[in-house]
């Protein structure tokens, strides 16, 4: 079938994370929506619906759509449905407040002491002191 170049592709960050929205313009609704995962991007393809020469019926837009780690330049797109045609659709990109990530364990970010444990100064132990916490060097 034939298509539209490339297609498309949005890479969604933990700062900057990605909303793509596809709008009918006829109807104004969205018919498809996909909230990227940080990490991750979204790559599609519309074929444009022509008809073939060894057929006389018009076919319908076809969307192809894949997701994947961000970063990859190779694979399939899987994922297929029907769309409007290209004078009745909009993109819509939309930013996510970040960060996506859940934030770290502090106690992970600590400097470990020459004897092999790690002091986490601000909270209190059982007599009132710095907490020693015994884990291994890295």
């Amino acid at each position: 079938m034939p298509s539209t170049g490339r297609g498309f592709t949005y890479i969604s960050t933990p700062t900057q994370p990605v909303t793509v929205t596809l709008v009918d313009t006829r109807t104004n609704e969205s018919f498809y929506k996909m909230d990227i995962p940080a990490g991750q991007q979204l790559t599609f393809r519309f074929s444009d619906g022509t008809s073939t020469s060894d057929s006389a019926k018009a076919q319908p837009v076809t969307m192809s759509w894949g997701m994947w780690t961000a970063g990859d330049q190779v694979g399939s797109l899987s994922n297929q449905m029907t769309a409007p045609p290209a004078s009745c659709r909009r993109i819509d990109i939309t930013y996510r407040t970040p960060p996506e990530d859940p934030p770290p364990d502090p106690t992970l970010l600590l400097p470990p002491d020459l004897d092999g444990t790690t002091t986490a100064s601000g909270t209190s132990g059982a007599t009132g002191g710095t907490a020693t916490l015994t884990r291994p060097k890295d």
